[in-house]
């Protein structure tokens, strides 16, 4: 099978996703349309240069509805002739459009392609698309719904999680990520989005709080605990699921959450003549993807169960991975990978994660992807694998090993 190479990744700085964020007049497209144009610019493509772009994104109404995908390359200076796909798998729609990607060039379907995402949270608000476990009783009663902030305070108190282990995974984000950027760590991959007239609008992530320490956290009221506990009451659909559990310990904050924030990435895909023709230098194979389907009412556990899978498939044991990006959605994820497969924290999230940086759903699984990379390469690693856990219960997975 024919191998499938990373040439390059690029992500734009994540804003704060609200009005008084950096990129809140930045529409989807056009935060779209610069990211794919850094990527013809950086790698000097020309015409049908990439057979497909393929753009993940969450929200899909709106400014973010249709397909996004093709109207991000009509918006770009990408030549015309190439087609855009838009795809959703929730938090994890950027790293299934890489996924998708990888596997279409292994299985021969055209040389090269740009997978990734955007979601601008500022502007198109999360869930205003409506979803039908959400909001179809019949579905939500039969799958015992929770929102996710309480799927995640399930993971806690099923695995024995404490608020103070929670925030200092958060603290320590926060520190990582800042150390990142002083470090210009990121220097290989961001890019400066700009207004019309070519000022910076925004050239670093805006969302951070280098400050942050476990005073200020512990000062912060659970977020999760009034809708577990009152009306509507889902700590007792979760209880309804989970028997054993006398009650549901609401760890979460917004501390130790991800934040809402506006972001796009992509990553440049392509064969071993693709970058020949280009005179372009492969950084990374993509070794492996994986996917599966998990309990849709603990929801974010996938990480586990779809490396696990991943592994298996490879031949792999979890001491060949150097490095791991597992997506910072809430601290509980995190500590769940950790504790499920011993893995030494000082290998996971490097550089901090969306607890600090942000989690602009359609883009993270490509910016993770990127991150790693990066990070690889950094550190002289050889190879790494990159997760998330996924709404409604899904796990993705990538390994990627440098070449």
């Amino acid at each position: 099978m024919t191998e499938a190479y990373i040439y390059d990744a690029v992500r734009t700085p994540r804003g704060k996703g609200r009005k008084d964020g950096s990129l809140h007049e930045v529409t989807s497209v056009r935060l779209s349309a610069v990211t794919l144009n850094a990527v013809k610019e950086r790698n000097n493509l020309e015409g049908h240069a990439v057979e497909d772009v393929i753009w993940g994104n969450v929200t899909q109404v709106m400014e973010q509805g249709g397909c996004l995908a093709r109207s991000a390359v009509l918006a770009s200076d990408l030549d015309e002739s190439i087609p855009g796909l838009a795809i959703n798998r929730f938090c994890a729609s950027g790293m299934e459009a890489v996924n998708l990607a990888a596997n279409q060039v292994k299985g021969g379907a055209g040389d090269a392609y740009i997978a990734g995402g955007v979601e601008m949270m500022g502007r198109v608000p999360m869930g205003s698309d409506g979803a039908a476990i959400a909001v179809d009783p019949s579905l939500a009663m039969e799958t015992y719904f929770v929102p996710q902030g309480i799927s995640a305070d399930i993971i806690a108190t099923e695995y024995g999680f404490t608020r103070d282990q929670a925030d200092a995974l958060a603290v320590e984000s926060q520190k990582r990520a800042a150390k990142a950027w002083e470090e210009n760590r990121f220097a290989k991959s961001v890019i400066t989005v700009k207004d019309r007239n070519g000022l910076t609008i925004l050239d670093r992530d805006e969302y951070m709080r280098p400050g942050t320490d476990m005073q200020s956290l512990g000062a912060l009221n659970p977020s999760f605990q009034m809708m577990g506990e009152q009306m509507p009451g889902f700590d007792k659909v979760a209880m309804l699921k989970y028997p054993h559990l006398e009650k549901i310990n609401h760890i979460h904050h917004a501390g130790n959450s991800s934040g809402i924030v506006d972001g796009a990435a992509a990553v440049l895909i392509g064969n071993k003549e693709f970058g020949e023709k280009y005179g372009l230098k492969p950084r990374a194979r993509i070794k492996a993807t994986a996917k599966i389907g998990t309990d849709p009412t603990i929801m974010l556990t996938g990480p586990v169960p779809v490396t696990e899978k991943i592994l298996a498939e490879t031949g792999m044991k979890i001491g060949d991975i150097d490095l791991f990006e597992v997506n910072e959605a809430f601290a509980s994820v995190v500590l769940r990978f950790q504790q499920a497969f011993d893995v030494d924290p000082a290998l996971v999230n490097v550089n901090g994660g969306s607890i600090a940086m942000g989690h602009p759903l359609g883009a993270t699984g490509a910016i993770i992807i990127g991150t790693l990379l990066d990070e690889l390469e950094r550190q002289d690693k050889e190879t790494g694998l990159a997760t998330l856990c996924i709404a409604s219960g899904m796990g993705a997975a990538t390994i990627i090993e440098r070449v």
